[in-house]
């Protein structure tokens, strides 16, 4: 197998150019590895592999880009049929003929090429740069490396067709970036790991990512499908433009604005999370997870402490365990895609617990229609389910505040208005599609919101006025 390595340095001692010839062909890996510690070698290391060499274990991989879609069944909901390839799930990486690349201070690294590259040792100042062609896979294989930058990413992916970070068994792995990001020309890097492709994280190490902004980024699809991830931000833990799916491994977002959030700012058409399986715990000033169009759940084990635990125009519920203790709504399907018409949240099975705190707060708020066909779901709460359009209850388990019911209570429905006062008569009210208004100790809401006196006065009235609340 050829190999070629381009070394590009501001002095280059002759007695390297004699021992390597000008083009550097002929350095092993090995040898690689045992001098890059000297600044007479680089101060960026670039390595090529001849486009002959396979991508071990990528028989599922061939071909062109995955296309970016939302597969959906005759339901309407996610087809997760293919959104995961056999690679993506493969926890071990095949290491036969891949690159072994010890990191050093200030030397950048450089990969063009489809490959495997085995990362190792501790630095700072270093950027892995993934810069290859259109349909090249690329497998980062974090094999005990610590990388703290100040502002730039440890691991920038410019162009591949996807990338993988893998970590090895037992591995202990750590990713820093310490102050704020520099933009690369009109990119804005803003993530330990950013990639502008797919991008897909697995293994069976610990990966620790610490960062001042976002912490894992893909500009197309982001998955999880194995090891131990543990993120601290101040931005959003796993951010991306097209979906993030989840199907394994331990995700421990300690610190965060956002947890999960997958959104495209100029195309609301995509920004779909899919979870499967997996371990993962959220503690979020903001949201816990947050989509554009869909959410969906169909396995897992997810803890979320948070301002709002779900957010999306559609979110579907069909299996796993999910607990969430938020300050405000618990689930919340809202408009935030215009292509996907009435949001809607819907239970089929699984087990659903949801703690609100104290206040203007609901257990699961939809601007459009809740259905229960299946599952548990407990709500402990002020307000335990609100929604503007149906509540149906065709199955499952609803426990409201300790007590198992067969229907759905709505504090505060009644069309985008929803009931303001509390008994009704003449201690109560209710508004309509524009605000409303009660008698007594009732209240009223007009175009922009309103007060009341019964309990739910003030939320109905302002329901009237708005559109998402």
């Amino acid at each position: 197998m050829k190999k070629t390595y381009m070394i590009a340095a501001a002095m280059m001692l002759s007695g390297v150019l004699a021992a390597c010839g000008a083009s550097g062909e002929g350095i092993s890996a090995e040898n690689l590895t045992t001098n890059s510690n000297s600044t007479a070698l680089t101060e960026q290391l670039t390595v090529t592999t001849d486009s002959t060499d396979a991508s071990p274990g990528a028989a599922s991989e061939t071909g062109s880009k995955e296309q970016v879609t939302t597969a959906l069944t005759s339901t309407g909901w996610l087809d997760a049929a293919d959104f995961f390839t056999d690679r993506d799930l493969t926890q071990t990486a095949e290491l036969s003929g891949a690159q072994h690349i010890t990191v050093s201070d200030g030397q950048d690294v450089k990969i063009s090429s489809e490959g495997v590259y085995v990362l190792s040792g501790t630095a700072s100042d270093v950027t892995v740069l993934v810069e290859a062609g259109d349909s090249d896979k690329i497998q980062l294989v974090l094999d005990g490396v610590t990388i703290t930058n100040s502002d730039t990413p440890c691991i920038y992916v410019k162009s591949a067709d996807k990338v993988f970070v893998t970590t090895t068994d037992g591995s202990e792995n750590s990713l820093t970036v310490s102050g704020s990001f520099s933009a690369d020309g009109d990119t804005n890097t803003d993530a330990v790991i950013f990639s502008k492709q797919d991008l897909a994280v697995n293994g069976q190490g610990t990966l620790n990512i610490s960062s001042t902004d976002n912490g894992i980024t893909s500009k197309d699809d982001l998955k999880v499908t194995g090891g131990t991830v543990i993120i601290n931000c101040s931005g959003s833990a796993l951010e991306a433009h097209d979906s993030i799916r989840i199907s394994g491994g331990i995700l421990d977002i300690q610190s965060c604005n956002d947890g999960l959030h997958a959104e495209d700012d100029e195309d609301d058409t995509t920004g779909f999370i899919y979870i499967s399986g997996g371990e993962i715990s959220v503690k979020a000033s903001d949201d816990g997870i947050h989509a554009t169009t869909y959410i969906q759940v169909d396995g897992g084990t997810i803890g979320i402490t948070a301002g709002e635990g779900l957010e999306a125009t559609k979110i579907q519920i069909n299996d796993g365990t999910i607990n969430i203790s938020a300050s405000d709504d618990g689930i919340n399907a809202a408009y935030k895609s215009d292509s996907l018409g009435t949001p809607e949240v819907e239970f089929n099975g699984g087990t659903t617990t949801i703690v609100m705190g104290q206040g203007d707060t609901d257990g699961v708020d939809s601007n459009g229609n809740i259905t229960v066909n299946g599952g548990t779901v407990d709500i402990s709460g002020q307000s335990t389910f609100d929604y503007d359009g149906t509540g149906t209850v065709n199955g499952g388990t609803i426990i409201e505040n300790g007590t198992e019911t067969n229907s759905i209570s709505n504090q505060f429905g009644g069309g985008r208005g929803g009931f303001g006062g509390g008994r009704g008569g003449e201690q109560g009210g209710f508004g309509g599609e524009q605000g409303g208004f009660g008698g007594g100790q009732g209240g009223f809401g007009g175009e922009q919101g309103g007060f009341g006196g019964g309990p739910g006065g003030n939320k109905g009235g302002r329901r009237g006025g708005r559109e998402e609340y």
